[in-house]
């Protein structure tokens, strides 16, 4: 297989059109049109399919492009790596994290991060939605309970699970209790348990918030009881602002780190998962919890 056409594949693959990559390789257009098709001819594959004005990855070129990209980048890094003789961990780091735990800590692990590895440029974005990994250029995700996917690897480095809180002066009276809850949850009842019983609680849904800091402070305000992970709550319950009535079962979530091979790990990475484990090493919503208010 020729390398270079493999290359150029790649590049254009990874900006979504022959005229895109030339522009920003500084490359003709053409030479890269003709390195594809030689490179489909070799493989015996279309790799793209090629619409009037848009340019799209058949499932092959898909397969391919996720495959290879990752593996020229590291190339290029050992590559770097080598030249300048030294092992420093350098680059750009790409990181996308739900909304929640970036909230909770990722400035100060991205502080940390940067401070271990000043030559590594980190961007980190908030986003709850199950972002592409090869088609928005993210190096790594962070997830609640992912769905198994081929393409990637990763591991959990925490755990949490669902409580559930009241203001102090909120009772358990046996009538339905005020909820505060998110979005579209239209739950009629909770299921809680104890260390002694397990009940159920018909709920009155008194307010919607779109995020869970924004439940946690009506509660703490005293609007009613909400669902909440224990990492968010656990200082609250531990100085008495809130009470917890108990826990939700089957609630038990992980947070995982995913990337898209485990071969050529790239090394900036290899060093934010290291961060990840020194950060959380029992994996506990408590550890999480200190972010807070450290």
């Amino acid at each position: 297989m020729d390398l270079l056409a493999l290359a150029d594949f790649v590049l254009v693959a990874r900006h979504g059109g022959f005229g895109k990559a030339a522009r920003a390789a500084r490359r003709p257009k053409a030479t890269l049109s003709r390195r594809v098709a030689d490179l489909e001819a070799a493989l015996d594959l279309r790799l793209f399919e090629r619409g009037r004005r848009d340019l799209k990855l058949t499932e092959e070129g898909r397969a391919l492009f996720e495959r290879a990209g990752a593996l020229l980048t590291e190339l290029e890094e050992t590559a770097a790596v080598i030249a300048s003789g030294s092992e420093r961990v350098r680059g750009r780091l790409q990181i996308s994290a739900p909304l929640l735990f970036a909230q909770m800590s990722m400035g100060r692990l991205a502080a940390e991060f940067t401070r271990r590895y000043p030559e590594v440029r980190l961007e980190v974005t908030a986003d709850d939605r199950a972002v592409d990994m090869i088609e928005e250029g993210y190096d790594l995700v962070i997830r609640v309970d992912p769905a198994a996917d081929e393409a990637l690897v990763g591991r959990p480095f925490l755990h949490d699970r669902l409580v559930i809180v009241a203001a102090i002066d909120k009772r358990l009276d046996g009538g339905p209790v005020a909820a505060v809850v998110r979005g579209g949850d239209g739950a009629q009842e909770w299921t809680l348990t104890t260390s002694e019983t397990t009940m159920k609680l018909a709920v009155d849904p008194v307010l919607r918030l779109s995020s869970l800091v924004m439940i946690r402070d009506a509660v703490r305000a005293g609007a009613g009881a909400a669902r909440l992970p224990l990492s968010l709550v656990s200082r609250d319950i531990a100085n008495g602002r809130l009470v917890h009535w108990g826990d939700v079962p089957g609630s038990d979530v992980a947070l995982w780190a995913l990337y898209p091979s485990r071969r050529l790990l790239n090394a900036r990475v290899s060093a934010f998962l290291d961060l990840l484990r020194q950060s959380f090493p029992q994996a506990a919503p408590e550890e999480l919890a200190a972010y807070l208010d450290a």
